[in-house]
C-alpha cells in the first residue's frame, strides 16, 4: 500500500495588521472621535445659548414684575400706624395732640399740606393741616371732637407717578414715584433711571421726607446690560396723563426694556437681546384720585410733600 505524506502543519501567522490596514483603522476612529468631539462641543454651545438667554430673561422678568407692583402701588397715602387724637377739639382753628400704635413720632408720616378725615358719623370731617410740632398738629375745624377719636389719611397723591409736566417731573428714562410703595404704612419716594451710558438700570429708593436724595450706586443696579429700545421711540418709560382744574394725573404707565446677554452668544458670535414691555400699567391709586377730582371731590386728592418735592431735582 502506498502512504501519503501529508505536509505538517504551518504555524499561525503573528505579523498582525499590514501598515495600510492600520492607517485605515486610525482613519476610521479618528473620524468617529471627531464626530463626538464637535457633537460635545455643539452641546456645550447650545447649553451656554440657553444659559444666557435664560439669566437673561430673569433679570428682565424680575425688573419689570417689581416695576408693575410698585407703579400699581404709587399715590398710596398711609401712617405708620393708628394715629388718635389725645386732646379735645375745639372747632375754628386749633391744635391737637396727636398719638399712635406704631414707634416714633405720632406725626411721623404727616406733612404740612395733608388731608386728614377726624372722626367718625356726622362729626367726620376732612381737614387740612397748617402747621406740625412735635407730635402736635395745627389745622382749621368746622366741629368740635372729642378726645380719643381716629385720625387717618384720606384720598391718595396726585402725583403718585410725578407727571412729566411738572418741574423736575418723570421723563422717557427717569421715572418717579411716591406713596406707600412697600405696603408697609412707610411712604417712600423711589426714582427707576434708564442709564443707556452705563447701561444700567437704577432703583433709588428712599423716606418720602429724607434730607438728602442718596447718591447713585452700584448698590442700586436693577438691572444689567440695558440699551435703547429699537425703533423710533427709544425711551423705557411713556406716560398717558390727564388733566382735571390745572392739575395733571399719570393714569398709564407704559414701560419697555431692552436688554442683552451679559456674554457673547457662542454660535453666533453676537450678544442676544430681549425686548420686554408693559404696554399699560395703571397706578390703581392715581387712577382713583383722577375720577374723584373728575367728579369734583377735591378733598381727597393729596398734593406733593414739600420735602420731596425737594427731592425732584437731579444732583
Amino acid at each position: 500500500m502506498t502512504k501519503i505524506f501529508r505536509p505538517a502543519p504551518q504555524p499561525l501567522s503573528s505579523a498582525g495588521f499590514t501598515l495600510i490596514e492600520l492607517m485605515l483603522s486610525m482613519t476610521i476612529l479618528l473620524v468617529v472621535m471627531a464626530g463626538v468631539t464637535e457633537g460635545v462641543m455643539q452641546m456645550s454651545k447650545g447649553n451656554r445659548t440657553v444659559s444666557n438667554r435664560a439669566a437673561m430673561h430673569a433679570g428682565v422678568r424680575n425688573a419689570t414684575e417689581l416695576l408693575q407692583q410698585e407703579v400699581g402701588q404709587a399715590g398710596r397715602i398711609a401712617l405708620p400706624g393708628t394715629v388718635t387724637t389725645t386732646t379735645a377739639v375745639v372747632a375754628g382753628v386749633a391744635t391737637v395732640t396727636l398719638a399712635t400704635t406704631a414707634a416714633g413720632a405720632a406725626t411721623s408720616g404727616v406733612f404740612v399740606g395733608e388731608r386728614l378725615a377726624i372722626d367718625l358719623g356726622d362729626l367726620k370731617e376732612v381737614i387740612t393741616v397748617t402747621a406740625i410740632s412735635g407730635n402736635q398738629i395745627t389745622a382749621v375745624f368746622a366741629n368740635a371732637h372729642a378726645a380719643g377719636v381716629r385720625v387717618s389719611p384720606t384720598g391718595g397723591f396726585a402725583a403718585g407717578v410725578v407727571p412729566t409736566t411738572m418741574a423736575d417731573g418723570s421723563t422717557g428714562t427717569v421715572l418717579k414715584i411716591l406713596g406707600d410703595i412697600n405696603d408697609d404704612g412707610n411712604m417712600v419716594y423711589v426714582e427707576y433711571r434708564c442709564d443707556f451710558e452705563s447701561g444700567r438700570l437704577y432703583r433709588n429708593s428712599m423716606a418720602f421726607d429724607a434730607a438728602v436724595k442718596p447718591a447713585v450706586t452700584v448698590e442700586q443696579v436693577l438691572l444689567d446690560n440695558i440699551e435703547p429700545n429699537p425703533g423710533e421711540d427709544q425711551d423705557c418709560f411713556q406716560y398717558q396723563e390727564k388733566t382735571v382744574v390745572g392739575v395733571t394725573y399719570v393714569i398709564g404707565v407704559a414701560i419697555t426694556l431692552t436688554v442683552r446677554t451679559a456674554n457673547i452668544d457662542a454660535t453666533s458670535l453676537l450678544r442676544q437681546r430681549e425686548t420686554k414691555a408693559l404696554l399699560n400699567v395703571s397706578p390703581r391709586n392715581v387712577f382713583n384720585v383722577w375720577q374723584m377730582a373728575s367728579l369734583d371731590q377735591s378733598e381727597y386728592v393729596q398734593p406733593m410733600p414739600p420735602a420731596t418735592a425737594a427731592l425732584l431735582a437731579d444732583e
